[in-house]
């Protein structure tokens, strides 16, 4: 039975990624460190931050639904971030492919919420 936020599987998800993400970019060089780690940093912990504050909102659809639409946005923008990073050789084939298939899972996960939501 779902309690609170922390028993979503899509914010334990994004929480563990974003942990993972934010340990990940402490070892960028400089000044990416900064730069593009940075932003993985915000846009990592923008997704369970804001699972969180809309599922305080649930009882208001559509606050709810535009919280769970920043998170969605959120994971795409982690995409390109990890495509950059991926490019700039920051990441190995093997982290890029964990990373990428993650968030991709944690995208559906949001979506398949988003589309419960709307039926309601």
């Amino acid at each position: 039975m779902i309690k609170t936020y922390k028993d979503l599987e899509v914010y334990q998800r994004g929480y563990k990624l974003a942990l993972e993400i934010h340990q990940l970019t402490l070892k960028f060089p400089l000044p990416d460190k900064i730069e593009l780690g940075g932003q993985m940093r915000r846009a990592s912990k923008s997704i369970p931050t804001n699972i969180a504050e809309g599922f305080a909102r649930k009882k208001f659809k559509k606050e709810y639904l535009r919280y769970l639409g920043i998170a969605k946005a959120s994971v795409d923008e982690m995409q390109v971030h990890l495509q950059f990073s991926f490019d700039l050789s920051y990441l190995t084939n093997n982290k890029f492919d964990y990373f990428r298939s993650e968030y991709e899972i944690l995208g559906k996960q949001l979506s398949s919420l988003i589309n419960v939501w709307l039926k309601f």
